[in-house]
């Protein structure tokens, strides 16, 4: 059956296209498997809960009629202001107004969320479409001040603070000398657009929408991780060509439900969150994750920007799922609050989760795997602009597989893992690489969700086979100590210990890394596949390397790297493992990048520096398998990859063939439009 919406119809009518119901919830409430809901232009302002879920032959369908914008809101319009001097202007609405929780009263809160200036709200004020910042007084909307972290100064001078009695929330807010009377003013209300209130509703199609304005908690993997929309513990669901902007939080969540653990690590601090985290997987193993009714969604072709945590967030809910190919941007630019659950897309057991095609850029951080990230497949994303790292790899154990990307960003890769695959990447930004001793994290049966086992990271067993790299113009090719979540640019460190290693007084040595320069030489310490699978310092080799002044942990075992066929550009930096590399000082590329449009332009103006450099397609049979999972570089389906294919698609040759993501088939300059 098909059931229409329109904003003229009634929630007593029979919901036909002649007589529509003026609700998606009522829609909602009635839609069985195999039917449709149509949605008709306007603005619902309501929160839809599917009551049922589909089946994988007979989906339950929500869709826009094509019409016109169809635009389902968190938000509630108020115009009624008094002005209070000042450029200060103040309202009071009855608490009845919200619903589930009043977001000017609950505070943001969980697992993994750090401690800022004040703890911010929940709730949000907008300006034609636009939040606001929260400020923590009154008297600060008088004369506000620009606030340091944030990405656009001159947006956070429009403020609000709110305060709530028991009948009544009173906001005050400066809107930047515009009358509210005379705006589009709206406030948050309600904490979800599209959310089912019952786990388990699966199979649902969300098509065509504008989701927005939505004030979700706090997500974090050991935790309720709600979100602007998502299919709360479900399977297959496909969130498909929708604009999803201004989540306090999350927009997309693909998370875990509640009982598996809710933040017990903050609620109790008995243990540590590491432990807490163990516990969620294996309570969620018994409960019911398995890929037979959990994950396999889609989210493709949809617009997300203006969320404060993460475009996208999921852990173990989102398992086996394709995200493919979404714009991603202005994630995290507020920057009031800050936690480590924040990114463009941040995933946690992302098993056999394809990565691939979307473009992410102006984030805090772009995209972050943290834990089992086994079989997930990073391909064809462009990433630029962003301000700590375009892809963060944490604890996971692989095998994982990044190929045909274009990191843009100053900074491109922090690696804390193991067990990686790079094949035909460009790397135009530094690489933190590090060991993690004191985390145990799990890997599993390739393709499932079962526990394998468990291992520290001691670094290691990644292969770099095909890529390009090109200098940054630092001239300051040595690695350089930072903290475990700075961003660039550093914080100065002029001063030198003994060793002439910059000192950075007050940093335990558990927070410490090292960025290094464009290039691979943060491998040049490891083993190669020449070596015995398990390697230590010798003693020699601690002493010859604090003579050195270069960075080590003397306790540490790492496993061996494969690095072959690389091109290294504008003084990028080659690995001691690739002896024979082709290594430039002149730059063969030029790249320009144009966030306010979206655009990046490649412009390969001498292929001779990389046409046929590379002697080999990579294949699944050249990468092998992964040392603790012991499972292979494959697709989802257990069929081989092979890597003839650059990021358009063009075939190519299976010798002698050209590092990076774009085949040359000659020597003329090309120039690329992304």
């Amino acid at each position: 059956m098909e059931y229409h919406v329109a904003i003229q119809g009634s929630d007593q009518a029979p919901g036909t296209a002649e007589q529509p119901f003026c609700s998606v919830s009522r829609a909602a409430a009635l839609a069985v498997p195999g039917d449709t809901i149509t949605v008709h232009a306007g603005i619902y302002r309501e929160w839809v809960s599917p009551a049922n879920g589909g089946t994988e032959e007979q989906r339950i369908v929500y869709q826009s009629a094509g019409d016109g914008e169809v635009v389902i809101t968190g938000a509630e319009p108020v115009a009624d202001w008094t002005d209070e001097g000042d450029g200060v202007w103040s309202t009071e609405v009855p608490n009845t107004l919200f619903v589930v929780r009043n977001p000017y009263k609950v505070k943001l809160h969980g697992d993994w969320l750090f401690e800022g200036a004040f703890q911010p709200h929940l709730g949000e004020v907008y300006l034609d479409g636009k939040s606001l910042y929260e400020c923590d007084g009154v008297d600060k909307l008088r004369n506000p001040q620009v606030w340091p972290q944030a990405k656009y100064a001159e947006d956070s001078l429009l403020q609000w603070y709110a305060e709530v009695s028991s009948t009544a929330t009173t906001i005050w807010a400066n809107f930047g000398g515009r009358d509210p009377r005379k705006e589009n003013v709206e406030i948050n209300v309600r904490p979800y657009c599209f959310w089912p209130e019952k786990t388990g509703r699966s199979y649902i199609t969300v098509r065509g929408f504008t989701l927005r304005q939505a004030s979700p908690q706090w997500a974090p993997p050991t935790a309720l991780q709600e979100g602007l929309i998502g299919p709360h513990w479900s399977k297959g669901w496909i969130i498909e060509g929708n604009l999803i902007s201004e989540s306090k939080c999350t927009g997309i969540s693909l998370g875990k439900e509640i009982t598996t653990g809710h933040n017990e690590w903050s609620e109790n601090r008995i243990k540590g969150g590491t432990q807490r985290e163990q516990e969620v997987i294996f309570r969620a193993l018994r409960k019911d994750w398995h890929k037979d009714r959990i994950g396999s969604h889609i989210v493709r072709n949809n617009v997300i920007h203006d969320c404060e945590q993460a475009g996208i967030v999921g852990h173990l809910g989102g398992a086996f799922s394709q995200i493919y190919p979404n714009r991603i941007y202005n994630i995290h630019h507020k920057r009031i609050f800050h936690g480590a659950e924040v990114g463009g897309i941040k995933l946690h057991a992302s098993l056999d989760t394809q990565i691939c095609g979307n473009v992410i850029y102006s984030c805090y951080r772009a995209l972050w795997l943290d834990w089992q990230a086994q079989g997930t497949r990073i391909s064809r994303n462009t990433f630029y602009d962003n301000l700590s790292e375009d892809l963060f790899v944490e604890v996971c154990h692989g095998p994982y597989m990044v190929d045909h990307n274009l990191f843009l960003s100053p900074m491109n890769f922090r690696n804390m893992a193991q067990g990686g695959a790079f094949v035909h990447n460009l790397f135009a930004g530094r690489f933190v690489v590090r060991s993690e001793l004191t985390r145990y994290t799990p890997y599993h049966m390739p393709h499932e969700t079962a526990v394998a086992g468990f291992s520290n990271i001691t670094g290691g067993d990644d292969k770099y086979y095909n890529n390009l790299f090109i200098g940054d113009d630092d001239p300051r090719n040595e690695p350089l100590p930072m903290t475990f979540f700075e961003h660039l640019p550093l914080t100065p460190r002029e001063n030198l210990d003994d060793s002439g290693t910059r000192v950075m007084d007050g940093i335990p040595d558990n927070s410490r890394c090292y960025l290094h320069p464009v290039g691979l030489g943060g491998y040049n310490d490891y083993p190669d596949s020449m070596h015995k699978r398990w390697w230590e310092y010798t003693k020699e080799e601690i002493a010859a390397m604090e003579e050195a002044g270069k960075p080590f942990q003397p306790d540490r075992m790492a496993l061996p790297v494969a690095i072959q066929g690389n091109v290294y550009l504008k003084g990028a930096v080659p690995s001691s493992h690739e002896p024979d590399a082709r290594a430039y000082v002149d730059n063969g590329v030029e790249i320009e990048i144009d966030p306010a449009v979206n655009k990046v332009q490649v412009y390969i103006k001498s292929p001779e520096m990389m046409h046929a450099a590379a002697p080999a397609v990579v294949t699944t049979e050249l990468l092998g398998r992964s040392y603790h999972a012991e499972m292979n570089y494959e697709e989802p389906d257990g069929s081989a990859y092979r890597f003839d294919h650059d990021f358009f698609g063009k075939q190519r040759p299976n010798q002698n063939i050209t590092p990076g993501p774009f085949e040359l088939l000659d020597d003329s300059p090309v120039k690329i439009v992304l």
